[in-house]
């Protein structure tokens, strides 16, 4: 097997590793990927949910000059996908780990060179949900999260509160007239499902279903929009 460890880091939530390599059963194909205390966590081989996220969010919204809020940069790939829509004026992104912005800035993930060129985005460090829960200084018109595995799987144990109904009437605050919440998981969530219908009077919930060609399967993620 080609494989490179790219970055090999101890964060806050545990053994950070960024690799790449070519896949066996597709010579020629490199895929970066990331494990957070050795369990997979992401790939740029499949990437059609988180950027179905910016661009559903997008279609959903009819403005213009939009601002975005993406919580979770990962490999970059909701915030490209966000960038690519005209509409856009701005995506800031805010990322808990700076080792995961270090990748970014040093050239070590596919989008690197894309990303690092872009003068509409903005990445800041800090916890997103800590700022969502508190007064907004400024509001979005969408807010994209990507960084928890799931509303009931959690990467950092504070994470939880958001995926409450008082959590997501703290986050709405953040959200400009007409602003729209995506949030992007790998499993459906009755509970924060029931939350999000307390909080906003359109809900929307939609699976993503992709063929991981590495083990033979189907797998669907889903995403869950919402706005007043």
């Amino acid at each position: 097997m080609n494989l490179e460890i790219l970055a090999w880091e101890t964060s806050p939530l545990g053994q950070l590793c960024l690799r790449r390599r070519e896949l066996l059963s597709q010579p020629g194909l490199f895929v970066t990927e990331v494990t957070l205390n050795h369990e997979f966590l992401m790939s740029s081989l499949y990437t059609d949910s988180e950027r179905a996220l910016a661009r559903t969010a997008v279609a959903m919204h009819p403005g213009d000059n939009l601002q975005v809020l993406v919580g979770g940069l990962g490999l970059g790939y909701t915030a490209r996908e966000a960038l690519l829509a005209e509409r856009v004026a701005q995506v800031e992104v805010v990322e808990l780990l700076p080792q995961v912005i270090d990748w970014l800035a040093n050239g070590l993930v596919p989008l690197s060179d894309e990303l690092n060129n872009e003068p509409r985005l903005v990445i800041t460090q800090g916890d997103v949900y800590q700022r969502l829960a508190g007064p907004p200084h400024k509001q979005f018109d969408l807010i994209l999260i990507d960084v928890d595995h799931s509303p009931d799987d959690h990467l950092g144990d504070n994470n939880c509160a958001f995926y409450t109904a008082a959590g997501l009437q703290a986050a709405a605050k953040h959200l400009a007239p007409g602003g729209v919440l995506g949030v992007w998981s790998y499993a459906e969530s009755s509970p924060f499902a029931d939350a999000l219908h307390a909080v906003f009077p359109h809900v929307r919930i939609e699976p993503v279903t992709c063929e991981n060609r590495l083990i033979d399967v189907e797998q669907t993620d889903w995403l869950f929009f919402a706005h007043h």
